[in-house]
């Protein structure tokens, strides 16, 4: 059954604190443990574009989060249209990880315009419950394979 909360924050450094911690509440309401930490990363990196970037003088942010049965939407709405640019930062670039970062953590995101004014940027995150994913095999990676016997 799909449910939805959101929550309005003024455009101040500290509501990014303030955003993470309400999705926090949020997914432990619902009783994610699964993506909690890449959804917290998430909303941390939008919320601070949106404090730095998004709002206009007078406006603040609102952070939504949405789940149903195989997957929770995070979405955070600004006032300014900007459309955001993913950065290729050099190493020694102290900024302009966040989009990269979203886009490495969930599985789907993208940006579109808001009525009467603004964006909302989003980005998706597959889920399973706990029991199933405790029972799922895990997915194999490099040090899994067999070593090669000459």
């Amino acid at each position: 059954m799909p449910e939805s909360l959101q929550q309005f924050f003024e455009a101040r450094r500290q509501s990014v604190r303030k955003a993470r911690e309400f999705a926090t509440r949020v997914l432990d309401g619902w009783g994610l443990t699964s993506r909690t930490e890449d959804i917290r990363l998430c909303v941390s990196e939008l919320a601070t574009n949106a404090v730095l970037h998004g709002t206009a003088r007078g406006h603040g942010f609102l952070v939504r989060l949405d789940i149903d049965d195989n997957c929770v939407r995070l979405e955070v709405h600004d006032s300014r249209r900007q459309q955001p640019v993913v950065r290729e930062p050099t190493a020694t670039d102290i900024s302009g990880r966040g989009l990269t970062l979203v886009a490495a953590l969930s599985d789907e995101w993208g940006v579109r315009d808001r009525t009467p004014l603004g964006k909302i940027i989003w980005s998706c995150f597959k889920t399973a419950d706990d029991a199933t994913q405790s029972m799922s095999p895990p997915v194999p990676n490099h040090y899994d394979r067999p070593l090669e016997v000459r």
